[in-house]
């Protein structure tokens, strides 16, 4: 007994899963469970074509000492036991849960993965073609899919085994609030917001004679001849919610992308792409939850709600009060705490866009009026494209753009690679590595003080203390690396961007 104690002890210097082993210990952080594996920091990579035989697999690697195998070299390498999807383009990252969803551009498959296990539990149903955006619910109850090509919004209920194609041409986005209780969508080139319900009974029974049945802020319900949800526009054309009560002053997007949702979970943040998107002027918008809420029976309010950007918001019917201008370009965010990151494309006088950040204080919601800072120059994208933002270590933020060299830096012989990190502490700005393709995923390992991304179809490490490079020898790929995720991470806000 005194020599294994001995042993124990001094296994603390080593590994966590070395001393989870021979401690005997089969837990570890929050009580997980050690995995097959018996890695403690894995980073999840969806590949598209590994191989002639295959297009698309799902393997992970040993974050720690940065390996695709076994410390002692007994593993040659890991993977997702039974993944069989095509082309996997995007993984939704759920670590409290022990599980990821990962979507595949090649079948339009939606896999979920067991992370305790490592293993595929299978395709989830009801999906209608290809997705070009997708989220499942944490409690895995529902999914929604803005499926453009079949001009649907899919919302898969899976109490009730339900599948309802709702009617909407264009639509190409889909927000999700973490909890699990919001969904919109967004359709391209439109200056209008949608939103799903999932109806009482006794609302099921009213809307069953057709759409002339329909609250005038239905774009479709589903079956028409008894329908479970339907879709609403959140601007109705007669001034009334899907509930009968007015509107107060009337809801204004331009160019509206994306939603993102504050630490409580109360407040929706619309981001209007504005020029960026072929419109107007880049902004938020901002909402309550409560009137969005789809689960049956549980929303409160009427649309677009009290809660004001400005405190002469709802009593105004001057609509632009309920907005905050973002000149720098709004068409993704992240928000920690009390501010919001806000990042996107500036259009310039030459045509082409330029990257900017701005912070935007959600502090100052309490008093009258919420203020944003200036643009911080950041790396050219793709006007209105997806981007991908994810806090680290060291106070450091990390931003990833798509089609960087199209942009304003490159025209004018500047650094125009596609990452960026911005220090949150001191508003510094650093951007990273020379171009190397398309940056489409970021991981951030916590508490090593790395991310990982998926840049250019490869895998790269950098350190967050100092954007430093880190030798991705052995964690490079066959195929095209296109989403990584951090499986061991604390919360699922670690890569997924609601």
């Amino acid at each position: 007994m005194k020599k294994r104690s001995l042993w124990c002890s001094a296994a603390g210097s080593l590994v966590a899963a070395i001393v989870l082993a021979g401690c005997g210990s089969t837990t570890y952080f929050a009580g997980r469970t050690l995995p097959p594996s018996g890695l403690t920091n894995r980073v999840l990579i969806a590949i598209q074509n590994p191989s002639i035989a295959a297009s698309g697999a799902l393997v992970f690697v040993d974050a720690f000492y940065d390996i695709r195998f076994s410390f002692d070299q007994k593993v040659g390498s890991f993977s997702i036991t039974g993944y069989s999807g095509q082309l996997p383009v995007t993984i939704q990252n759920m670590p409290e849960e022990q599980l990821g969803a990962v979507y595949g551009a090649g079948d339009g498959s939606l896999h979920t993965v067991n992370y305790q296990k490592e293993t595929d539990n299978g395709t989830q149903k009801g999906l209608n073609g290809l997705s070009s955006s997708i989220f499942i619910t944490r409690n895995q109850n529902y999914i929604f899919a803005a499926s453009q090509q079949a001009t649907v919004l899919t919302a898969v209920d899976n109490t009730n085994g339900g599948t309802y194609a709702l009617s909407l041409p264009g639509v190409y986005r889909v927000s999700v609030n973490p909890g699990g209780s919001a969904a919109m969508a967004f359709v391209q080139n439109s200056n209008y917001a949608y939103y799903v319900r999932k109806l009482t009974a006794n609302e099921t029974l009213t809307y069953s004679g057709g759409s002339s049945t329909w609250p005038k802020a239905a774009m479709d319900c589903e079956p028409q001849n008894s329908p479970g949800w339907c879709l609403f526009q959140m601007q109705s054309p007669d001034n009334v919610d899907s509930t009968g009560n007015a509107y107060g002053a009337p809801l204004v997007f331009d160019r509206p992308v994306k939603a993102v949702f504050s630490a409580d979970g109360n407040t929706a943040y619309v981001l209007n792409c504005g020029a960026e998107c072929g419109g107007s002027t880049s902004s938020i918008t901002k909402m309550s939850v409560a009137p969005l809420i789809f689960l049956s029976g549980q929303h409160s309010g009427s649309l677009p709600t009290n809660n004001a950007l400005h405190a002469d918001c709802a009593t105004t019917p001057n609509a632009s009060s309920c907005t905050l201008a973002i000149p720098g370009g709004s068409s993704n965010a992240l928000v920690s705490t009390t501010t919001m990151f806000v990042v996107g494309q500036q259009l310039q006088p030459d045509g082409l866009f330029t990257g900017n950040l701005t912070l935007v204080n959600l502090a100052q919601a309490a008093s009258s009026t919420i203020s944003a800072s200036s643009p911080i120059s950041i790396s050219d994208g793709a006007p209105g494209a997806p981007s991908r933002m994810q806090m680290a270590d060291d106070n450091t933020l990390w931003i990833g753009m798509t089609k960087c060299n199209n942009g304003e830096r490159f025209k004018t012989g500047q650094a125009y690679g596609c990452l960026t990190m911005f220090n949150t502490s001191t508003n510094t700005v650093t951007l990273l590595e020379p171009y190397l393709g398309d940056l489409d995923g970021i991981a951030a390992v916590i508490g090593l003080h790395k991310v990982y991304v998926a840049q250019g179809g490869q895998v790269y490490i950098f350190h967050t203390t100092d954007g430093s490079s880190i030798n991705n020898q052995y964690v490079t790929v066959t195929g095209t690396a296109s989403d990584v995720a951090f499986m061991d991470a604390h919360t699922d806000g670690n890569n997924t961007v609601y």
